[in-house]
């Protein structure tokens, strides 16, 4: 079989494992989030927690909860860190220093993952178990509840009302995250995915010196990791390393877990919105995109010019072989067009072209389909504005699921637009113009600015991948990239919660037949032209500095 039919079966089989998916899990998680109804074990945390999730919040006590439960998370995370080398199942490993540790926090808080460290040689096993398998799970439900709140903002009517966040919390760790990830792990153990809190072994020579490696819980940890779209690896080497990913079916098994829950929540927004066709115009608007550059990143790997990349049948520089070229696409395309960040291939080895598709993923905001619940709040907010640029163009006002977009609700959109690349671009550029970042880039000229810009794309936008030929791990980069992560997470959600606000206060207008038919594929279309247009308007001259110039060298 040839490597470009095997990656050709291997998207058609993802597609139909999403496709048998998409009905049941995207019913079940509109029941979950429009439940009156709570569990026994949910009553516990409600009452250990002092919440009364019974109770409704407008979009300020909304966004106060998300704030104070995060911060909580970041500090908790933080003292874990730095007390690790008195904690039991450290495995011996010392603390983490104070940047580091901050960078950490942050990162897996906000859902991002970057790692600044080598997993195996860093992390014991409480902090792995402890906080970071922790935060994948609640990150990921914040996430989600976020954009529940913002589906919510359009289906109800005068009222400032959003739900309860911690009822949302809750049920979505209870009800989605834990069942689903106790199935997958046990799929990935059934695979070769180890999962043990055994301690480190030594395991040969390598050169002269000893090659050690330790166990740990890894199968419950990689399908948090991919399931919640969080990505950071229980080992350095990600997803490409045999104990985290052993073959090609756990491979498209992770995959599928990426894009899983951020696909089956566009079915969850028509249901209760009372529109299944408004979710399928946001599925056909994220599945053409992402289609679109899977075909693209897998043909300038395969058919990239020179005699060695025709002799191994693409370019297989830092890729393993036991995935390919079509494994190695599809899951590069899928990290980085939701905020998962996991890798299973060295994006820094891509060709130049290949590279500045992974980009250029996370340049889109990653809504295509994005991370849990981020996917779908940011294509959300894109909608808004694709219909107030309609609206432009006709000259009549414009409405989305019967809410008006007037003042107010496009400079929300504009302001959730605006922040993720001014982050990029300022932190980008001063990244350049000071003389000490620099020594941290492995390559010079256009490669080496993609490792910075990419950098900060992957921070700022909550994905977490890397090129992975920056040494990340100093004092400004542990502390800029934090900070990223940190304003690229909750300054958006300030505003998304603001636009749900406004419009859940709003009185529905009836369609009448002027009114733009945002179910049809027409609107699909705009929207997708939408996204590459202010995307392509904003980056476009970072991008010819970096994988453009190299790509086209």
């Amino acid at each position: 079989m040839s490597p470009v039919l095997a990656g050709v079966l291997q998207l058609l089989a993802l597609m139909a494992a999403l496709a048998l998916a998409y009905v049941p899990l995207g019913t079940y998680l509109a029941r979950v989030y429009s439940s009156t109804t709570h569990l026994r074990v949910e009553k516990w945390i409600y009452r250990g927690i002092g919440a009364d999730p019974d109770t409704e919040m407008r979009w300020p006590a909304y966004l106060r909860g998300v704030l104070a439960f995060s911060l909580a998370g970041v500090l908790f995370l933080y003292l874990l860190q730095r007390l690790q080398g008195v904690l039991p199942g450290s495995l011996g490993f010392a603390s983490l220093d104070p940047d580091q540790a901050f960078n950490t926090a942050a990162s897996f808080v906000a859902n991002t993952n970057w790692q600044s460290y080598y997993g195996e040689q860093a992390m014991g096993h409480v902090v792995q178990t402890a906080g970071l398998a922790v935060q994948n799970f609640v990150s990921a439900a914040v996430g989600i509840a976020v954009a529940v709140a913002l589906v919510r903002g359009f289906a109800r009517a005068r009222t400032g009302e959003l739900g309860n966040f911690w009822a949302d919390l809750v049920r979505g760790v209870v009800r989605v995250l834990v069942p689903l990830a106790v199935v997958g792990a046990l799929v990935l153990v059934a695979c070769g995915v180890i999962q043990n809190f055994s301690g480190i072994h030594e395991v040969g020579q390598f050169l002269g010196a000893p090659q050690q490696w330790n166990g740990g819980a890894v199968a419950s940890q990689e399908v948090i990791k991919e399931l919640g779209t969080n990505g950071g690896g229980y080992f350095n080497a990600n997803s490409a390393h045999p104990f985290e990913n052993p073959t090609p079916f756990t491979n498209l098994f992770e995959i599928f877990l990426i894009l899983l829950i951020p696909v089956a929540l566009t079915r969850t927004f028509g249901l209760l919105t009372g529109s299944v066709r408004q979710g399928y115009a946001i599925l056909g608007t994220m599945a053409t995109i992402w289609l679109a550059f899977v075909a693209l990143m897998m043909w300038t790997e395969f058919a990239h010019h020179g005699p060695a990349l025709q002799a191994a049948g693409g370019a297989m520089e830092g890729k393993e072989v036991r995935f390919g070229i079509g494994g190695s696409s599809i899951f590069a395309v899928s990290t980085t067009l939701t905020s998962t960040g996991a890798v299973d291939s060295f994006h820094s080895s891509f060709t130049g072209l290949g590279g500045g598709i992974t980009l250029l993923g996370m340049m889109l905001g990653e809504i295509a389909p994005g991370g849990v619940g981020s996917g779908l709040y940011g294509m959300l907010v894109m909608a808004v504005v694709a219909v107030f640029l309609a609206g432009l163009m006709v000259g009549r006002t414009p409405e989305y699921l019967g809410k008006k977009i007037g003042t107010r609700e496009i400079k929300y959109a504009a302001c959730y637009i605006l922040i993720t690349p001014a982050l990029v671009l300022v932190l980008t550029a001063a990244a350049m113009a000071l003389p000490t970042p620099g020594d941290s880039m492995t390559n010079s000229g256009a490669h080496g600015f993609s490792e910075i810009l990419y950098a900060y794309t992957s921070a700022a936008n909550n994905n977490g991948s890397a090129f992975a030929g920056l040494n990340a791990d100093t004092q400004w980069f542990n502390t800029t990239l934090g900070l990223a992560m940190l304003l690229g997470r909750f300054l958006p959600m300030v505003f998304v919660l603001a636009l749900a606000g406004s419009l859940a206060g709003q009185q529905p207008v009836p369609a009448t037949r002027g009114t733009l038919r945002t179910d049809k594929p027409l609107f699909a279309g705009l929207l997708v032209g939408a996204v590459l247009i202010i995307t392509g308007l904003t980056y476009f001259p970072a991008l010819a500095l970096g994988p453009l110039a190299e790509g086209l060298a």
